[in-house]
């Protein structure tokens, strides 16, 4: 496995190279091959997101030294999500040091974003023991943390619905309320439309395999509709 070029973008000079080959394989390879001694990237993974959890937690504790921790959680939730992590993973162009089986090659594997997310928590996690927190925080402040000013300033750190309810109140000091509209599909494969309603008016619909799902679809198709930042 060459990680030369992984090194360089993030600067980093790797000790213990199985750490990193297990941080980048997928479960699918190793249905594939049943006979490699090496584990799957999902303990990596789990590792990662706690020592990610950890150290954004204390960047937006020193950062922001009036917020309550309501906003510090919200704040932390838009910063490590899953997108925003997937998004950072093809920045630095972890896809392409997967192991993955064949058929999730094909899938496009490489470029879906849960695994993309969950294979850069499983580097952090790999970084962390081979060289400790401080190569992960250097490894922060350079690519993730410079992400949190434009996650307020485009109201990230809010789901659609709550932001819409907020600038409901804001606007028009109406309290907006969500209604099921159609509801089909079987027990374990629902499908919901939900509209978004101010006073009796339904400002748009949205789609989704849960309630909560549609209605957060249809409050952001509200704000673009409404034009509402």
């Amino acid at each position: 496995m060459e990680l030369k070029s992984l090194c360089e973008k993030l600067g980093i000079t790797i000790k213990n190279k199985e750490i990193f080959e297990e941080a980048f394989t997928h479960k699918s390879y190793l249905n594939e091959h049943k006979g490699l001694k090496r584990d799957s990237n999902e303990r990596l993974e789990f590792l990662g997101d706690a020592v990610l959890e950890l150290l954004s937690t204390r960047f937006l504790f020193k950062k922001f030294p009036k917020e309550e921790e309501g906003i510090l959680t919200a704040y932390r939730s838009a910063l490590v999500c899953g997108e925003n992590l997937a998004r950072l993973s093809k920045k630095i162009d972890l896809g392409k040091y997967l192991f993955m089986s064949k058929g999730e090659e094909k899938s496009g594997g490489r470029k879906k974003e849960y695994i993309l997310a969950n294979t850069f928590e499983a580097v952090i996690g790999a970084i962390y023991l081979d060289s400790g927190l401080r190569e992960v925080e250097k490894i922060l402040k350079e690519f993730l943390y410079p992400e949190i000013d434009e996650i307020i300033a485009q109201n990230l750190h809010k789901d659609s619905k709550s932001l819409f309810q907020e600038l409901a109140q804001e606007k028009k000091s109406i309290t907006p309320h969500f209604e099921v509209l159609k509801e089909s599909g079987p027990d374990h494969n629902k499908k919901f439309i939900v509209g978004a309603y101010l006073d009796e008016k339904c400002i748009a619909k949205g789609k989704g395999s849960s309630k909560q799902k549609a209605s957060i679809d249809a409050a952001f198709n509200a704000l673009k509709k409404l034009k509402w930042n």
